[in-house]
């Protein structure tokens, strides 16, 4: 991958109470980044810009600024992804918190301001989403200076950012005055819904809008505040599932039944469009939502034509195009301004006008009922993952991976039957009473209804390849019966 020069953490920012704590949202599916970013594993947990996945360089922003150990608010279903990501970068004191449905931005923020508000009422909530990219963290730290400063002086504070060309996919934010004694920020005149093309060339041009990043800054007291205010059904509801939730491993899960009763809403039309308290900090820091696959060509590096590429990629006589390869070789040749990219299941090409509308053939995906709309061919799971090689009527062929130390629940299968071939590593396993060794070049049968698990005893990952044979094959044929991840569905 090509290398991004930038340094993804800020300088300290504020020395003394109160303390800063981030808040990481990764709830988003980011279907416009299809087919990379799916429900499964959506755009956060990819390296698209650097090494580093978005998740990753988010979380370390706030690394050695001083600020507090982070607080994750995530879907269930990802939250052995974001704990392993962020063990990967060595931030290993996160709060990962679980949320039982997807309830948008305003309950996840004021769960995060519940549980920061029982020890520390007075501390200062830095609201960012997972998969923006900033570029200038130098920047990044000064406007996050001013915008502290106003949240301990009780403002709701948002960060608008340049335009730096007509954006349609962006809200804009209308500045206000200045604030006295608050240097570089403004009350917020307006929000503005997304805008025609006509209307973002006029509000680009007069200089007073700016793009709304979806990052807001606040003490845990004024957001909780502002949420009874303006939503109380939030407010109460969250309430209730913040005092009910419970341990889950390192994971707190928040209770069911009263984050499931909150409204479905964003926080900008829960408190932002409606508090006296906004203010907003402009920012010229690199900040991008990745919102599109265009809006991924403009960051990376390109070649002398223009072309940005990623893995196997060949190019002829092609210019200005971003062409993407996770799987076999791509090659593209004679053409201008077109997104092709390439996994193991999918290809999609785009012209890069056309970019936003990526989300459209999602939609007709679902309709359809075809899986790649969701799902990824390679599924993880917490002991490592699996990938399907081959399907048939009544068969179908995987390679799974477990990493070592870990192991798989304890389950058996109504309806089919499986047949193991080590090709890397050694397995131990269980098959009714009786445990095997199962070494590299060596294979077991697990005949249909009998109780197994596959456990990786050694220090290098176990790969194998697993037959299964039977008339179901879906993965919800599992009946779990012991599990060290606590899971209730699913591998």
């Amino acid at each position: 991958m090509s290398e991004r020069p930038v340094d993804l953490t800020i300088k300290p920012v504020v020395s003394g109470a109160p303390r800063i704590v981030p808040v990481i949202l990764s709830g988003g599916s980011g279907s416009r980044l299809w087919p990379i970013s799916r429900g499964s594993y959506p755009k956060q947990f990819w390296p698209l810009l650097t090494d580093k996945t978005l998740l990753q360089e988010t979380a370390l922003r706030g690394e050695g600024a001083g600020l507090s150990a982070p607080i994750v608010v995530c879907n269930a279903e990802h939250r052995f992804i974001i704990a392993e990501q962020l063990r990967e970068v060595g931030i290993h004191d996160a709060r990962i918190v679980l949320e039982p449905v997807a309830r948008n931005s305003a309950p996840a923020i004021a769960a995060a301001a519940f549980l920061v508000a029982e020890t520390d009422p007075d501390a200062v909530l830095w609201v960012m989403a997972a998969d923006a990219a900033i570029t200038d963290a130098g920047a990044l730290g000064q406007a996050l200076q001013s915008a502290v400063s106003a949240a301990n002086d009780g403002l709701f504070v948002t960060f608008g950012m340049k335009p730096t060309r007509p954006e349609t996919g962006y809200g804009y934010i209308e500045r206000g005055e200045e604030i006295a004694n608050l240097a570089h920020v403004y009350r917020v005149a307006k929000f503005v819904e997304k805008p025609s093309a006509a209307d973002a060339e006029t509000l680009v041009a007069d200089g007073r809008h700016l793009w709304n990043s979806g990052m807001f800054v606040a003490q845990a007291k004024t957001l909780l505040a502002e949420t009874q205010a303006h939503e109380p059904q939030v407010y109460e509801n969250v309430r209730r599932a913040v005092a009910e939730r419970q341990t889950d491993l390192d994971f707190e899960r928040l209770g069911a039944a009263g984050f499931g009763a909150a409204p479905d809403i964003s926080v900008d039309y829960a408190i932002a469009e409606r508090t006296q308290r906004a203010a907003v900090v402009p920012g010229d820091f690199g900040w991008s939502d990745i919102g599109s696959w265009d809006a991924l060509w403009e960051l990376s590096p390109k070649d002398d034509d223009g072309n940005a590429t990623y893995g196997d990629v060949f190019l002829d006589r092609a210019r200005n195009c971003y062409v993407r390869s996770d799987g076999i070789v791509a090659t593209v040749a004679g053409v201008e301004d077109l997104i092709v990219v390439v996994t193991q299941d999918a290809v999609m090409v785009s012209h890069r006008d056309r970019a936003q509308d990526v989300k459209h053939m999602v939609s007709r995906l679902r309709a359809a009922g075809r899986k790649e709309a969701l799902s990824h061919n390679r599924n993880y799971r917490p002991w490592g993952f699996y990938e399907g090689l081959i399907q048939g009527d009544r068969f179908q062929v995987k390679r799974i991976v477990v990493e070592p130390n870990q192991k798989l629940s304890l389950q058996k299968h109504f309806h089919r039957a499986e047949h193991w071939v080590v090709v890397e590593g050694t397995a131990i396993v269980t098959r009714d009473e009786e445990q095997h060794m199962v070494r590299e070049n060596e294979s077991i049968y697990l005949p249909l209804g009998c109780v197994h698990r596959l456990e990786n005893p050694g220090k290098i990952p176990l790969t194998l390849i697993e037959v299964q044979s039977g008339p179901y094959l879906g993965e919800d044929d599992i009946v779990r019966i012991e599990d060290v991840y606590s899971r209730v569905q699913q591998g």
